[in-house]
């Protein structure tokens, strides 16, 4: 925060003070169209939000612009227009909604700002964008973020100006969730179970078995004996710490969708937003379930690298079916099941 009730929006965009600094110049003079790419929580979004506040705010008087920014901050600014999917990938309806929304104008000053968000699925509706995207109305401005450049983002990537966000170290997550408040044990835990994800490493720093999560994966392989019993013993502990993490989340969450019922009840707020919002939460404990067990696994790594110095075959062959598994994570698989198959192949610890 700075002076008064002001926002400083860039303070949120931690590690790539690089990006920042030219992002901040280009506010001067916006072209039509930029993608910012990079996974989650390396800072797309926040660097779209305060880049959005800068250029609404142009040239306004000083209390007009701390007003644009706060407003940007809570996500409520009337021409900073933030695009979600609302299926499992954009498809040609929303496609079209976004091309009509490109050429309205601006809901308040001279310029808005769509920052459609996950556009690494957009698919097959990239070509009903592409032409408003190259060539938008005069007080329009793209922002589009994707995770990467799919194919079928290709053409649309090559008409705008490219910013490509570099994964968070756990140092410098690290170093934040201290600046934060977080006691350093908990940050440094948070840090290195989040895998470069600043958004799930607050998350986590919120949890309090966030430490103990992590010890329990880094001694899982003492308890793998080679036994049936063990193997589903562990797979079953590991889903159930896996839906630890939820609960935080589930707070956030509760939080959000009472404040928007509220505005539902007093501005008659259409209940598709709301349907909409309890969508994206389900993706979003999806994706939360899903680091948790990538993250899980990962301290499963640091475990056999330690330990198997004297042993290095043990590691490879550890790092080539744990590598597998989070590979197939993706394709949603029975978790339970890929757990226990995983566990049952992994090599014995040195000593066993």
């Amino acid at each position: 925060m700075t002076s008064g009730d002001d926002v400083d929006l860039w303070a949120e965009v931690v590690g790539q003070d690089e990006i920042v600094s030219r992002l901040r110049a280009a506010t001067a003079d916006p072209t039509h169209a930029y993608l910012f790419v990079g996974p989650p929580g390396v800072g797309t979004m926040a660097a779209a939000r305060a880049f959005a506040a800068d250029i609404v705010s142009r040239g306004a008087a000083p209390d007009e612009a701390v007003r644009h920014r706060r407003l940007a901050s809570t996500g409520h600014h009337p021409s900073i227009i933030v695009v979600e999917r609302v299926g499992a990938s954009i498809l040609a309806p929303q496609a079209r909604e976004i091309v009509r929304q490109a050429h309205m104008r601006p809901p308040e000053g001279d310029v808005q700002v769509l920052v459609l968000t996950e556009f690494h699925l957009v698919t097959t509706a990239a070509p009903i964008l592409l032409k408003s995207i190259e060539e938008p109305p005069d007080g329009t401005v793209f922002v589009v973020l994707a995770d990467e450049v799919t194919p079928d983002l290709v053409t649309i990537a090559s008409r705008c100006v490219r910013f490509e966000f570099p994964h968070l170290s756990a140092a410098v997550i690290e170093a934040r969730l201290r600046a934060d408040g977080v006691a350093a044990d908990v940050a440094a835990a948070s840090a290195v179970s989040a895998g470069g994800d600043l958004s799930r490493a607050r998350l986590l720093a919120t949890d309090q078995q966030v430490i103990d999560r992590r010890n329990f994966w880094f001694t899982l392989p003492d308890r793998l004996d080679g036994s049936g019993a063990a193997v589903a013993r562990a797979a079953s502990e590991v889903m159930a710490r896996a839906d630890e993490v939820l609960a935080p989340l589930g707070v956030l969450q509760e939080a959000e969708l009472a404040e928007l019922t509220e505005q539902a009840e007093r501005s008659g707020l259409r209940k598709a937003v709301l349907k909409d919002v309890e969508a994206r939460h389900n993706r979003e404990r999806r994706r939360i379930r899903t680091d948790e067990l990538r993250a899980g696994l990962a301290a499963l790594m640091d475990a056999y690298r330690e330990r198997a110095v004297d042993h290095p075959d043990d590691f490879v062959e550890a790092a080539r079916l744990v590598g597998e598994l989070t590979d197939n994570l993706q394709y949603n698989p029975n978790e339970e099941l890929a757990l226990q198959s995983l566990f049952a192949s992994l090599p014995a610890m040195p000593g066993r």
